[in-house]
C-alpha cells in the first residue's frame, strides 16, 4: 500500500515468531494485490480498466472492503468516496505522480464525472461489481484500517491475544503486554504543537488519524493537502489540521477520521455525537493555536 507496517506480539510457548511473521505478511501480501492502485496487476486495477457497462468479478476481501467503503459513503453523505481514484490522479496524489499545475475547472468537473459512489453497484449472489465507465476506485482510506483489523484478528485467532498492530499510522491493540501493561499509544499531534500528549490504551480498540500534513504538494505557489473533498473536487483549503477517531474496527476509524475532516469541525462533531464516535478534531484558530474538541464519547474514555 505505500507504506510501513509493525506488529508487536507476545509469542506464547509452542509458536514461532519467524513463522508468525510469515503468516502475516502473506495477509498483507494478498490484501496488497487485491486493492492496490499502484499494482497494474491487481484486482483494483483490473476493474478500474473494465469497459463501460460490464460486472466485474471481484475477490473475496475486495469485494468486501468495497461494501463497506459504499455503505460509509452512504453514511457521510459523500464525505468520504471510494470512487475518487481519478480525482486523486488528477491532484498528483495517485499512480501518475506530482503534478506541477494545478488544474482547471474543466479537468476537475471531467473527473467528477468519472466518481460517485452511488454509481457503483454490487451483486451480492455472483460478487461481481459494475463498473458503469470510467469509474476509478480509490481504496486508500479504508484499506489501511481493513488490514489492520485482518491482522489482529488473524492474531487472536492463532493464540497470540496480546499485541498492537499498526500500519501507516493507524493501529489496533489487543490484550497487554508482557510487563501487564496496556499497549499505551500517543494520539497524533499536528506539527509543530505544543500541546500536552494525549495517551490512550488500545485494549480492544482501534485508533486512526487523518492530517493534510502527512503528504502535501506544491503546485504553482500553493500548498495541497492530500484530503479532497469528493463533493467539489478540489483539496480542503480550511478543513481541521487533525481528526482522530477510536472506535473497535480500524475500519470504521480510518474511514471515520477521513470523513471528519471533509465535514469539518461543526459538521464533523455532530457526525460523531449522531453515531456514538469517539473523535477528537484539531483546528488552528485565528490566534494561530491549535485548539481541540473532542465529542460526549471521547470525553467519557478519558475521563
Amino acid at each position: 500500500m505505500g507504506t510501513t507496517w509493525s506488529v508487536k506480539a507476545v509469542v506464547p510457548d509452542g509458536h514461532q515468531a519467524e513463522d508468525v511473521r510469515t503468516g502475516f505478511t502473506l495477509l498483507l501480501d494478498g490484501i496488497d494485490r487485491e486493492m492496490s492502485q499502484w499494482r497494474p496487476e491487481s484486482d483494483l486495477t483490473r476493474f478500474n480498466q473494465a469497459p463501460a457497462g460490464t460486472w466485474v468479478p471481484l475477490p473475496s476481501q475486495l469485494r468486501k472492503v468495497l461494501a463497506a467503503g459504499l455503505d460509509l459513503a452512504r453514511l457521510t453523505d459523500g464525505a468520504y468516496d471510494p470512487t475518487i481514484g481519478a480525482l486523486t490522479d488528477l491532484w498528483g496524489f495517485g499512480p501518475p505522480g506530482p503534478i506541477r499545475c494545478r488544474p482547471g475547472a474543466a479537468a476537475i468537473q471531467a473527473a467528477q464525472a468519472r466518481s460517485g459512489f452511488a454509481r457503483v453497484r454490487l451483486d451480492p449472489a455472483s460478487g461481481a461489481a459494475f463498473q458503469p465507465g470510467g469509474i476509478q476506485l480509490d481504496l486508500c482510506g479504508i484499506a489501511k484500517g481493513y488490514a489492520v483489523d485482518v491482522v489482529s484478528e488473524a492474531l487472536t485467532a492463532r493464540g497470540l491475544t496480546n499485541h498492537l498492530v499498526e500500519i501507516g499510522g493507524e493501529l489496533r491493540g489487543a490484550g497487554i503486554k508482557p510487563d501487564r501493561t496496556p499497549w499505551w499509544v500517543r494520539l497524533e499531534e499536528p506539527p509543530g504543537s505544543e500541546r500536552p500528549a494525549t495517551v490512550v490504551a488500545l485494549h480492544g480498540l482501534a485508533v486512526a488519524t487523518s492530517g493534510d500534513y502527512r503528504r502535501v504538494l506544491s503546485c504553482e505557489g500553493e500548498r495541497h493537502g492530500h484530503t479532497l473533498d469528493p463533493r467539489t473536487g478540489v483539496p480542503l483549503s480550511n478543513g481541521p489540521l487533525v481528526a482522530t477517531v477510536l472506535h473497535a474496527a480500524c475500519l470504521v476509524a480510518d474511514v471515520a477520521a477521513t470523513a471528519l475532516m471533509v465535514l469539518g469541525l461543526a459538521d464533523g462533531l455532530a457526525f460523531a455525537e449522531r453515531h456514538r464516535l469517539a473523535a477528537r478534531v484539531i483546528t488552528r484558530a485565528a490566534d494561530n493555536q491549535a485548539h481541540e474538541y473532542t465529542s460526549s464519547i471521547f470525553k467519557r474514555m478519558l475521563s
